[in-house]
């Protein structure tokens, strides 16, 4: 009873963070003015995933969490929040990423009384969670994507928590920010009232990568859930790879991941994007359940022939529209 009680909690605080927002974003200046870039024509507020931030905080508090958790994850989300009202340089986010996301492992590893051999991994599981969280940024740019993501990809892990009777906290935690993200979901699509800005995704990619980390008891269950969030990163890594081929400035703003390709130069509308993206993460979501008591290298063939078959996907529709002089 009491964890229902909870996540409707959070998923109200979703809910009136996107409200919050569309009426009072004007005049706190998180007015998202389009531009070139832009898959959107209109002027829309931003910074409507301050009821995420608000129900991961709550949710934290409640159940007892982490303080060097929730307490990176708040002073991350401020900052990307200052960074939705004004342009704060690259390096100066990345600082503060990788300060929040150090805060955390070090706090984690101290409690769990991590032998000294175990730090060697703070390098590694800080470029892993910054990154996520980049790359869930990197990847809003469309009505809805973030938010059905965000759905799938937490409540994946709660079920995989759960089955691996992994602390009943954070398989709760887990749900509460899906249920804060379904709050969001209706001023978000399939016209955007209000669009979650940095305070938001960033926020969710730290919290999703730090949950894999804490939920984690093995090197097989890091790499099961990190796959609950497989069309972010394959799409993220291959126009990465795409824009370094073509001399790209990678902290630039652009629209050539395979989701804008889809909602811009294809003109499918974007709800049907996002949900295709949702349904992608939510089948190999299942296919994960299905062969996680096989070995690794199963898993990881898996994923290979996921990985080859966008990188396909992507190649063909880049061909298509490079053909058509729309790239």
């Amino acid at each position: 009873m009491q964890s229902i009680i909870v996540v409707s909690v959070c998923f109200l605080l979703g809910t009136f963070g996107a409200w919050l927002i569309i009426r009072f974003g004007k005049y706190m200046g998180v007015l998202d003015v389009p531009n070139e870039r832009s898959s959107h024509d209109n002027v829309i507020p931003k910074g409507g995933g301050i009821g995420v931030l608000s129900a991961f905080v709550f949710c934290s508090l409640y159940l007892g969490g982490a303080k060097s958790f929730w307490i990176s994850g708040l002073v991350l989300a401020l900052v990307s929040f200052m960074g939705d009202r004004r342009d704060i340089r690259p390096r100066t986010r990345l600082v503060v990423q990788f300060g929040c996301g150090l805060v955390f492992l070090l706090g984690l590893m101290t409690v769990r009384h991590t032998h000294l051999v175990g730090y060697l991994l703070l390098v590694p599981l800080s470029v892993f969670i910054v990154g996520t969280a980049n790359f869930y940024n990197f990847m809003d740019g469309i009505n809805g994507i973030a938010g059905i993501t965000g759905v799938v990809g937490f409540l994946l892990l709660a079920v995989y928590g759960h089955g691996a009777g992994s602390d009943s906290v954070y398989n709760v935690l887990s749900v509460a920010m899906a249920s804060s993200c379904a709050g969001f979901l209706p001023f978000n699509i399939p016209r955007a009232k209000v669009f979650m800005g940095d305070v938001g995704s960033v926020l969710l990619g730290f919290v999703f990568a730090c949950l894999v980390v804490l939920l984690s008891a093995s090197f097989f269950d890091f790499i099961c859930m990190t796959a609950f969030l497989f069309p972010f990163y394959a799409d993220e890594l291959t126009t990465m790879a795409i824009r370094i081929r073509d001399g790209d400035k990678l902290s630039q703003a652009h629209r050539k991941h395979v989701y804008q390709l889809l909602a811009n130069e294809y003109g499918i509308d974007h709800w049907k994007v996002s949900l295709g993206y949702g349904v992608v993460q939510l089948v190999i979501g299942c296919v994960v359940f299905v062969i996680r008591n096989n070995d690794l290298a199963s898993l990881l063939s898996f994923l290979a022939v996921c990985f080859f078959c966008f990188v396909l996907f992507s190649v063909g529709i880049r061909f298509k529209i490079t053909k058509k002089g729309l790239l």
